[in-house]
């Protein structure tokens, strides 16, 4: 259960800071060195998908565990 809440939370802030750096990348979300960058427009969504993907691993294992 403990593993649960730690893939939940790490997944979830991966979700946000890929969202937050696709927004800069795609120079929708200014005001960082980051803003207008190509690289980040596509590190971005990696991230997005990773933490999406670790969510989905910590629901399916809660519920095997069940």
């Amino acid at each position: 259960m403990k593993g649960f809440w730690v893939l939940l939370v790490v997944g979830a802030l991966a979700s946000v800071i890929g969202i937050v750096w696709t927004l800069q990348g795609l120079n929708i979300l200014g005001g960082s060195v980051m803003s207008g960058s190509s690289l980040w427009a596509v590190i971005g969504p990696i991230v997005l998908v990773m933490g999406l993907v670790l969510i989905v691993v910590a629901i399916a294992r809660r519920r095997r565990a069940r």
